[in-house]
């Protein structure tokens, strides 16, 4: 099992990378987590014909659904799902149409929609639970391959996220302030934090994903991040796009 990332950045792309989209490769299927401007990169990875592909919405922030723009490129036989919170529906029935691009119901490959709460919508999702951001964001919990992976987008620090990292055996959180950053007006983590949270669910291992574009301006500042977090929760990577975890 693969988790590769498309997309690192948070906001906007830059020289460091896309905006948010991290693809999980399972036994089970393709988990596409978040659908920022690193989803025009999923179908390099796409080989298993028959593989059923998921792609999941944490919240409708543009960052993280903008690339749902480049799916008229998408060829995929087996079709694509996509699952968000109550609203989702309604949420890309405006978004994804004209004048802005082509509607999910023109594109090649087949897209349903599904949304949190109405049935279970897959049977390798444990949980999806709301977390603490500016606007409504869920996190996810995946069991796949026999392990669990935990995923914890835009947040501060809360309770759900520690009951969706509970033991993982990979969590990838958000990390998009800086050591020592924090905002009620507009929650995320920061290394410190995001650290923490593992060591304290006892999480295997801690990714960082989605880092805010206009504070971590260079790769080495993300480095300068994972060496905060590792004085914390040891077994801590900073990711960068193209960055792949074997697990």
């Amino acid at each position: 099992m693969k988790v590769i990332f498309l997309g690192t950045n948070g906001w906007y792309d830059t020289k460091t990378g896309n905006t948010i989209c991290v693809l999980i490769d399972a036994p089970e299927a393709y988990i596409v987590l978040d659908a920022g401007t690193g989803l025009y990169k999923l179908d390099q990875y796409i080989k298993d014909r028959q593989k059923p592909i998921y792609l999941f919405l944490s919240h409708f922030h543009l960052d993280h659904l903008i690339g749902l723009h480049t799916m008229a490129k998408f060829r995929f036989k087996q079709g694509l799902t996509i699952v968000g919170q109550k609203g989702t529906k309604r949420i890309l029935s405006q978004l994804v149409r004209q004048p802005f691009t082509l509607a999910l119901k023109d594109l090649k490959t087949k897209v349903k929609v599904r949304e949190l709460g109405s049935r279970r919508v897959c049977p390798f999702l444990e949980s999806a639970l709301k977390l603490d951001h500016v606007s409504s964001c869920y996190g996810f919990r995946f069991k796949l391959g026999g392990k669990i992976i935990s995923y914890v987008p835009d947040t501060g620090p809360c309770d759900n996220a520690l009951k969706l990292a509970q033991g993982a055996a990979l969590l990838i959180t958000e990390c998009a302030f800086k050591a020592g950053q924090t905002s009620l007006a507009w929650p995320h983590l920061n290394p410190l934090t995001a650290a923490k949270l593992a060591n304290k669910v006892k999480a295997d291992r801690l990714l960082l994903v989605h880092f805010d574009a206009a504070l971590y301006r260079t790769i080495k500042e993300r480095g300068e991040a994972e060496q905060a977090a590792r004085r914390i929760h040891r077994n801590t990577v900073a990711t960068k796009d193209g960055y792949t975890e074997s697990i």
